[in-house]
This record gives structure tokens, sequence and C-alpha cells, in this order.
């Protein structure tokens, strides 16, 4: 049984895979590093990574510089590889053979290299659906978990893991999980990006979403004494009913029953109150709204996030270029 099990990607859409398996190798990219054979410390090659790809990302530049270390420092002869052929939908698995070595005639310029014993195939469709997602991440290098190592020793040893129709019953309930954790996921990024907005984008935001469900907006210009951060009604007048007022407050504290107070106190008649806060609300916030004789509604920024996602096949360029979104597909 193998110490380490890597993934090796074989480049973009897996153009190398047939070149790894009929010459028995796996490389990486970044041949503005040279050969790396003399380089002795993890600190000196992300010092060379820095100077050869100066105009990467901060981020970019850190990742890149520990997966191309990892290639040359942490993969040991013994270890095993796994490299994805997308088009047969098989991993190829194998034993790393040599040391970290450079290939100049190597394709696509992936000159790092190390030898590969190979040792069979397995099949996608055979693994569980936390594995497919463990290697499924868009690294181009990283090291596989135990549960998923043991899982492709077992697979290629011939063993049959579970029966197939609890095999798939496993991979729905497995598949729903993952779903939840990469929508949970994406809903805090949201948040972090709409947390991101200075005040001005804030109150635009609000008033795009508005827009979004189906109202005309006026945003108040900067400034004391402006009345509502954003009115929003049928007619963009005020004149017609529903009229919604909005208070925007952003990167404040959490709003507490004085202010609530105050701004029902501002409401007309026959308004409808909005009040955004992505401080969120007091106890005592929401009670005063409750109990307010106009119709109040508190939106948090998780509520805000909601209402963005929702609306968001109907906002307008200059809402989406605010958060700007992308649309991803899961079986149903």
């Amino acid at each position: 049984m193998p110490e380490k099990m890597w993934m090796v990607r074989a480049g973009r859409k897996g153009f190398l895979i047939l070149d790894f398996e009929e010459k028995g190798y796996v490389g990486v990219g970044w041949r503005k590093l040279g050969d790396l054979i003399g380089v002795k410390s993890k600190e000196e090659l992300a010092r060379m990574y820095l100077e050869a790809y100066p105009d990467d990302k901060p981020g970019t530049q850190r990742m890149n510089a520990g997966q191309i270390s990892r290639f040359r420092f942490e993969i040991s002869k013994g270890d095993w590889v796994v490299s994805y052929n997308p088009e047969l939908r098989l991993y190829l698995v194998g034993e790393v053979a040599s040391d970290y070595q450079y290939a100049l005639d190597s394709p696509g310029e992936y000159n790092h290299i190390r030898k590969v014993k190979w040792l069979g195939k397995v099949k996608r469709d055979s693994l569980s659906v936390e594995t497919k997602n463990t290697v499924g991440s868009i690294m181009t290098l990283f090291l596989l978990s135990e549960s998923a190592k043991k899982e492709f020793e077992d697979l290629l040893s011939g063993k049959e893991l579970v029966p197939e129709k609890e095999m798939e019953q496993e991979r729905e309930s497995e598949l729903d999980d993952v779903r939840k954790d990469v929508m949970e996921k994406a809903f805090e990024f949201i948040k972090d990006n709409i947390q991101k907005l200075d005040w001005d984008e804030m109150q635009e935001l609000v008033a795009g979403i508005l827009r979004a469900m189906g109202y005309k907006t006026r945003v108040a210009s900067p400034g004391p004494d402006r009345g509502a951060d954003v009115v929003a009604s049928p007619d963009g007048l005020g004149l017609e009913q529903p009229r919604i007022r909005a208070e925007v407050k952003h990167r404040s504290n959490t709003i507490g029953a004085s202010e609530l107070r105050s701004f029902i106190g501002g409401l007309r008649q026959n308004d409808r109150g909005l009040y955004v806060s992505t401080g969120g609300f007091t106890k005592e916030a929401r009670y005063e709204a409750e109990r307010s004789t106009v119709p109040v509604t508190l939106i948090d920024i998780d509520e805000l996030a909601d209402l963005l996602i929702n609306n968001y096949d109907n906002a307008d360029a200059e809402t989406r270029a605010l958060i700007p979104l992308v649309k991803v597909y899961w079986p149903a």
C-alpha cells in the first residue's frame, strides 16, 4: 500500500493523457522556471516563481509555487499517482518510478516530469460521489485523501465497493450533500462580495433589486436631510401605490429599536417601509417593526443575498456589474 497518492492533471482537458500513458510519466508546466534539479528548498523555488511570473496575481503566485514545490520536493519514488482521461472517463493509476527530472522535449511545455509505471485504470463511474468530488479539484497537483486513496486501491484490485443498487442510493445522497455544500459556500461568497461594496454602491444594489422585482426607483443624492435612501413605486414618481421608502445602512452597528422608531416616524400612512442593514437588527428593533401600524420589512445581509439571487435574472446591467454572478448547472 503506497504512503501517498497524488492527482497530477494532464493539462487542460487532459490533452497530455495519451502521452503520459504511452511514455510512462507525469509532468507539470511552468516552463519559465527552467530546470529545478539544482534548487534545494521551497523558499528558493518560491523566489524563482515570483521572478519568472511577476504578473500573476498574489494568490495565483502562492498556489502555483506551492504546487510546483510539491512536485519537486514532496513526491517520492513509490508514491502512487492518478491522472484523468476525460474523453474515456478513466483514471490512470501508477507508481512513481523516478526522482524529479527536466525534459526539454516534453510536449505542451510540461517539462517538469517524473517517470511512472502505470498499474491500471479505474472507471470514474465506479467511484463514490465523495471521491469524485475530491478528484474534481481544479488544481494541477494535489494529495488525495486517505479514503480516496483506499477507494482507488480497492477498485484497482478488482474489489467491488458496494452492490450497484446501494451504490446508486449512496451516490444520490452524497451528490445532494455536495450540492448543499457548494450552495452554502457560494452563498457565503456572495455575501462577502456584498460586504465589500461601499455605501453608495450598496444603495444602488438595493435599488437595482427593487427594479428587478418590477418597481421603478429613485435614489437619493448624497447630503444631509435627503429623506429615504431609495424610493420605489410602480410609476417611479411615488404617486402610485405601493410606494416603498427604503433606508440603507451598510457596515454600521446592529440597528436597534430607536433607529427603527425614527425611521417609522418618517413614513406616511400609505407608505411601505424597507430597512436594509448589513449589520443586522436587534430583537427589540424587530419587535418595533412587527408592531408598526405602517408595514415595515427588515432586510439583513442573508435576506439581501437571497433577494439578489432570486431576482438576478431580471436585474439590469448596472446591478449585475455591482455583484457579477455566473449560473452553475447541477444534475437534477
